[in-house]
């Protein structure tokens, strides 16, 4: 069975890695197989099996270089490049690897935008993949998913479209750019990772990619298959509805969408998150191969990833950043919620957030304070002292779209990522030739923040960039002006 595969396969190693006489080799062979049995006798007898269920979570030491492409100015041609080359490099250096997990039964998912792969199997395997010399490390990969409270659905709210623009859309400058400007986003193409969205919402529907071209690569959904976009927790349709709503709670209504569900009751691991980084860069179609099958033709712009990884799902600090360097190499703008953990210092601390690569976004609320329950810096985590967040936005009682063509009130920094998210859209938008400039972009939204007035409360550690707000505050309009020389 596979506790035999599985000794068979570390003797290989043993044997093809080992040096000496034929006959040392083979005696080192029959030592080891004795040992192993003792540790499989011990394991099963310990009630522990430790086969069923465990996923596993391996990241490789050799990981694609993308530096090449940042040149290459058709947006098209650079996405293209990157997942070529990061498919081939993925390709080349798990060979080895993926055979010998061929020849012995088990089950795995490659990845390529980081260079790893999900291994279904326990200790045993996690002892042979931590001695691979192509190995950097082995992470858990846990599917987690709490049984849902009896009687607990999505969130409800009224059902009629509220009266005119909302405050935080106010607060931003996000009407302004609409009237003085007539943008509003068309053109560029927003890339959802969440709980899923409620595509039927009054709000949101117009605007699906999936409308026209129907649902492949416009919708992939890891965790159950479902070939259509849904929205069970509700967490996705209420994020998505503040970049993209109509009716005054969205801040970029003319863009277009699509969506790839990592959360379930906001809970994933290391490789659902990344099942969804990779649609975004290359969609493809239903049942499609990722590695085969994406098309960066059809890439998003920008990302939304109102969600962390935190070490009970699997991630350590590091897990995710080779993929988010890579969306950042090939042109797409990386918008991250820094998490509800505040208002103590360190506590961005979970991918994506802490990276350099990614736009991370604290909370305020309407008077322009900042949320107690935003998560502050500096990032300890991963031992690089950098400051995060790097800007904040409205994120306490935000209303907007959730399941069943409701509206509803909601509070985190999930809800102040989408605000950048949906500056970012009408940036580009008004000056497409910021597309894929990722560190203009940036400067832009840091040259025209607001600075911070409102009350201190746990960690306001330094002046600017600030370990609370960042930079300071979104203003998407000054940001447009200054783009458009205005």
């Amino acid at each position: 069975g596979l506790a035999v595969g599985l000794v068979a396969l570390v003797v290989q190693h043993l044997m093809g890695t080992g040096a000496g006489s034929g006959l040392l080799r083979t005696l080192g062979a029959v030592g080891a197989v004795a040992a192993w049995t003792v540790v499989l006798l011990l394991f099963f007898a310990s009630g522990n099996r430790g086969f069923y269920g465990d996923r596993l979570f391996v990241i490789l030491k050799d990981q694609a270089d993308l530096s090449s492409i940042r040149q290459i100015e058709d947006i098209d041609e650079r996405r293209t490049a990157a997942y070529q080359m990061l498919t081939q490099h993925a390709n080349e250096t798990q060979a080895v690897l993926r055979n010998t997990f061929d020849n012995f039964g088990v089950e795995y998912t490659p990845y390529y935008l980081a260079n790893a792969l999900e291994v279904r199997g326990g200790t045993l395997l996690r002892l042979y993949l931590a001695a691979r010399p192509e190995v950097d490390r082995v992470i858990p990969s846990p599917r987690l998913r709490p049984a849902a409270p009896a009687g607990s659905s999505a969130p409800g709210g009224p059902a009629s479209a509220p009266p005119g623009v909302q405050w935080n859309v106010t607060m931003i400058g996000a009407d302004k750019v609409w009237e003085e400007f007539n943008v509003r986003g068309e053109g560029i193409v927003v890339g959802q990772s969440d709980s899923g969205v409620d595509a039927s919402h009054p709000d949101l529907h117009d605007s699906y990619r999936g409308n026209t071209e129907g649902d492949d690569y416009n919708w992939f959904d890891p965790w159950n298959g479902k070939p259509s976009p849904y929205d069970d927790g509700g967490h996705g349709t209420h994020t998505l509805g503040i970049i993209v709503g109509q009716n005054g709670i969205g801040i970029a209504p003319g863009a277009t969408w699509f969506a790839c569900a990592n959360l379930n009751r906001n809970l994933a691991n290391p490789a659902l998150y990344l099942d969804c980084m990779q649609f975004m860069l290359a969609p493809f179609p239903q049942d499609g191969d990722p590695f085969v099958d994406g098309d960066p033709r059809r890439a998003a712009d920008v990302l939304n990833n109102s969600w962390g990884c935190p070490e009970i799902e699997g991630c350590d600090p590091d897990a995710l950043l080779y993929a988010a360097n890579h969306l950042r190499a090939a042109g797409i703008f990386v918008v991250v919620s820094t998490g509800n953990d505040g208002p103590n210092c360190s506590t961005v601390d979970a991918p994506l957030s802490l990276y350099d690569s990614v736009f991370s976004v604290g909370a305020l609320d309407q008077a322009g304070n900042m949320a107690d329950f935003s998560s502050r810096g500096p990032v300890t985590a991963d031992g690089s002292g950098r400051m995060k967040p790097d800007i904040a936005a409205p994120g306490v009682y935000v209303l907007s779209s959730v399941p069943g063509g409701r509206y509803a009130s909601q509070s985190g920094t999930s809800m102040a990522g989408p605000h950048v998210v949906g500056a970012v859209v009408l940036l580009w938008s008004a000056d497409p030739s910021l597309i894929g400039d990722i560190d203009r972009t940036e400067q832009l939204l840091i040259d025209t923040a607001d600075p911070y007035t409102g009350t201190i409360s746990g960690c306001f550690e330094g002046d600017v960039p600030n370990a609370a707000y960042g930079y300071g505050l979104l203003d998407v309009y000054e940001a447009v002006k200054e783009a458009l020389g205005e």
